[in-house]
């Protein structure tokens, strides 16, 4: 009984040691997300990649914690709109203003879910994955 206390805190201390990490990954993904939405701020693919690089390498630092959950949606989210961007692609190509349209909402569906992680990091919750 004494070990679970133990624990708990032990996975606190963790999840909370893992909030600087998070922090700069939400940070770094804030920025791609309000470039994709904001005409002619496009701050580029590497910011994104270097998120998603700090999200893999800790993601295992935080397993057990409700941190985890956060490294999940992050992660998911990048892959999710990537495969997005890539579907939705050749309505550049064929017309102009279908692939635009996409475009915004993928953008804004990315900008909401890094809102919606920073907000639950901010009030120490875990996210429903």
């Amino acid at each position: 009984m004494n070990n679970d206390i133990i624990d708990v805190s032990t996975d606190d201390q963790r999840a909370e040691g893992l909030k600087a990490w998070g922090w700069l990954s939400y940070v770094l993904h804030l920025i791609v997300a309000l470039g994709a939405v904001i005409p002619g701020a496009q701050p580029g693919a590497l910011l994104l990649l270097v998120a998603l690089v700090i999200d893999l390498v800790k993601r295992s630092d935080a397993q057990g914690t409700w941190q985890a959950s956060h490294f999940s949606w992050r992660i998911r989210t990048v892959l999710w709109a990537g495969v997005l961007y890539i579907v939705t692609a050749p309505l550049w190509l064929l017309f102009f203003l279908p692939g635009w349209l996409a475009w915004c909402v993928i953008s804004l569906w990315f900008l909401y879910r890094i809102v919606r992680g920073m907000v639950a990091m901010n009030q120490s919750r875990p996210l429903n994955v």
